[in-house]
């Protein structure tokens, strides 16, 4: 099986359709901890969770009892989910110990018990190691980011969660002002979704307008007019306005990152894509996709990927030692607004 994002995933438990083993890969403990719950709901019932669940970390215990549990048909259940944590533990195993666990494992996958998910987290794995590639062969490997297609589908599915609903376009457009941040969309959906059940309707751009946008006056987005200008005054007070209302230094860099990614991939559409077209392209709103190609003509593709280089470098300073944050973002806005073509 191929990697999928989270909204495939979303997809496939929808269906229902048991899944023989399935990978969580990624550090974002709130999307793994969604995740890991959605896949307990859908083939565990509640009141069988006592004794059709269970977890283990293959560091501390090794892969012997998970492979036994996995093989061992549940009490009072249909199904099981055995959930095995650090996997990627097994790649710093010796030669030998190594190699008997994989083949172990590769029998298992290529004939999973039909009652057990075999749920494997793993925070990264070396997809050119035997692991991962027995992994991505054989299993259903998730990919626990978000960009923005898995954003709004994340949005979606927290909507329903909570019994409300969303539009697409409400929901791209609050994945976007979140810089797809998992907990900040939930805890916006959370206020949205009370909103929509007193007037009995869906949740809508307007809504999102109104109750989020409203509150965070200042998005990132906003800079790109600024940057791609080389108004480095405006794009410092605009900084200035971000650190006084809340926002961290490490988020804006993200924010900033995932901006000049979308950018650089809009520089192969032809300078007069519509918004629409581009939308499609980017997995964008409309809006934002045709200021996504315009400001990506504006600036050199090459300086476009010397800044994703800089904030790189920006992104390892603020985790260092002792940085001071403001210092380093002010810093920052001045390379992003070099003179085109001048070393970022």
């Amino acid at each position: 099986m191929a990697q999928v994002g989270l909204e495939k995933l979303l997809d496939r438990l929808t269906s229902g359709k048991p899944v023989g083993a399935i990978v969580l890969l990624g550090t974002d403990s709130y999307l793994r901890e969604m995740c890991r719950k959605k896949i307990i709901e859908t083939y565990v019932p509640e009141g069988a969770r006592d004794w059709a669940l269970a977890r283990f970390s293959v560091r501390e215990a090794g892969w012997d009892e998970v492979f036994q549990r996995a093989q061992t048909l549940p009490m009072l259940a249909p199904r099981q989910v055995i959930i095995a944590q650090e996997v990627e533990s097994l790649e710093k195993l010796g030669d030998k110990s190594r190699e008997a666990i994989l083949e172990d494992l590769a029998k298992y996958l290529d004939s999973p018990a039909p009652f057990t998910i075999l749920l494997l987290e793993a925070a990264a794995l070396d997809g050119r190691q035997k692991f991962g590639k027995l992994l991505n062969e054989k299993a259903l490997v998730v990919e626990l980011t978000m960009g923005g297609e898995s954003a709004a589908a994340f949005a979606s599915q927290t909507a329903k969660d909570l019994g409300a609903d969303i539009n697409r376009a409400a929901a791209m457009l609050l994945g976007e002002i979140l810089n797809s941040e998992p907990a900040r969309i939930r805890i916006e959906l959370e206020k949205l979704s009370t909103f929509a059940k007193d007037r009995r309707g869906p949740i809508t751009v307007a809504d999102v307008e109104a109750l989020v946008v409203a509150a965070r006056k200042n998005t990132v987005w906003q800079l790109a007019d600024m940057l791609a200008c080389r108004e480095r005054d405006a794009a410092l007070a605009f900084l200035d306005n971000l650190l006084r209302e809340g926002e961290q230094p490490a988020g804006i860099i993200g924010a900033l990152a995932w901006m000049y990614r979308k950018l650089i991939e809009a520089c192969d559409l032809p300078a007069h894509t519509s918004g629409f077209q581009a939308s499609r392209q980017l997995g964008m709103r409309p809006e934002a996709a045709e200021a996504a190609v315009r400001n990506s003509h504006r600036i050199p593709k090459k300086d476009l990927l010397a800044a994703l280089s800089a904030l790189a470098e920006a992104d390892s300073q603020l985790k260092s030692s002792n940085p001071n944050p403001r210092a380093l973002m002010e810093f920052l806005i001045a390379r992003l607004t070099c003179p085109a073509s001048s070393a970022v």
